[in-house]
């Protein structure tokens, strides 16, 4: 596939938006609905306050999140899935039973074995 046919990719387009690190988690905690910055810091464990600002702005600018300040003192900031955001929630959905039943448990412990040549 040539880099040109990647960018009218669907699947490649949709892979640019949500591979980038903590993208997934992102979309995934704001699922369950509105968040606070500091909210969705302490939920990403690991993430820098400068690593989740950039998700964000990057996640606003592809449409997927929207971000509503409200006229407080001190501001009030919330982040919100638009419809385009709430789209990819299946996604996640998809990923969370996948790593159940395969990355998680006695699925992922078992040793796949070779099938039993048939019987002549």
């Amino acid at each position: 596939m040539s880099a040109e046919s990647n960018s009218s990719c669907p699947v490649c387009r949709t892979a640019e938006v949500v591979c980038g690190k903590w993208t997934l988690l992102l979309i995934r905690d704001l699922a369950e609905g509105s968040a606070r910055f500091c909210e969705l810091e302490r939920s990403l464990e690991g993430i820098s306050p400068r690593t989740l600002s950039l998700r964000l702005r990057a996640l606003e600018e592809e449409g997927v999140v929207e971000r509503h300040t409200y006229p407080e003192v001190p501001p009030r900031v919330e982040y919100a899935l638009t419809p385009k955001g709430e789209a990819l929630v299946p996604l996640v959905e998809d990923m969370r039973r996948y790593g159940t039943r395969w990355l998680l448990g006695a699925a992922a412990d078992a040793t796949p074995t070779k099938p039993e040549p048939a019987a002549v």
